[in-house]
């Protein structure tokens, strides 16, 4: 029984190597049928032009779950986390905080860069459809983790600032395939309206931290 046992755990050893050294081999394979769809279902209509479709090497990862699932998916999630984090830059003037006030109208404000909008028209950052952020709006959605007393919480460490104003700008940095919009990285927001938000989450006067 004792030799049998151990003849049955080196096989699953044997096979679980196998599969790892499977996983470590795979790559990632272009779609020509997804592709063939992209560019068949879309068209340029006003300021939105089908060069949106256009997908980075993140969308790209992204868009394969079976590889982002492997061994070689996980050591190419790291590698473009990296890739990410090195298109983040600090503030220009310093200041990590802006005025919460604007940074609740930024949050609740989702328009911009559609079709029907020109490109005068000030981009909203839509915060609202994914957190819940001020108590005293009741619609959210939880798409997202809550961010109420984000910075009570927290506090205002400059840790703590460097990681929100990096998620902020590239949520990305830190979770490859994240549903987080990248802010900053595709001038969504502007560096100051990134400054109001960091104000809404962190500034101890914001209602979030009440």
């Amino acid at each position: 029984m004792k030799n049998s046992l151990k003849i049955q755990l080196l096989m699953v050893f044997v096979l679980g190597v196998a599969g790892l050294s499977t996983n470590v081999m795979a790559q990632q394979k272009p779609s020509p049928q997804f592709n063939k769809m992209m560019a068949e279902s879309f068209r340029s209509e006003g300021i939105a032009s089908v060069d949106r479709i256009t997908q980075d090497a993140t969308q790209k990862f992204c868009s394969d779950p079976q590889f982002v699932s492997t061994v070689a998916g996980a050591i190419k999630a790291q590698e473009l986390q990296r890739l990410n984090m090195a298109t983040i830059s600090p503030p220009s003037d310093g200041s990590y905080l802006g005025d919460w006030k604007n940074g609740e109208a930024i949050a609740q404000s989702g328009r911009g860069g559609t079709w029907t909008d020109t490109a005068n028209t000030t981009n909203g950052g839509g915060c609202y459809n994914c957190h819940e952020i001020d108590k005293r709006e009741i619609s959210h959605g939880n798409i997202g983790p809550s961010l109420w007393n984000y910075g009570k919480i927290r506090g205002n460490s400059q840790e703590i600032l460097t990681y929100t104003w990096n998620r902020i700008n590239n949520s990305k940095a830190y979770n490859a395939c994240s549903n987080m919009p990248r802010f900053g990285h595709f001038k969504i927001l502007n560096e100051k309206q990134i400054q109001d938000l960091m104000a809404l989450l962190l500034d101890p006067h914001s209602p979030v931290n009440q």
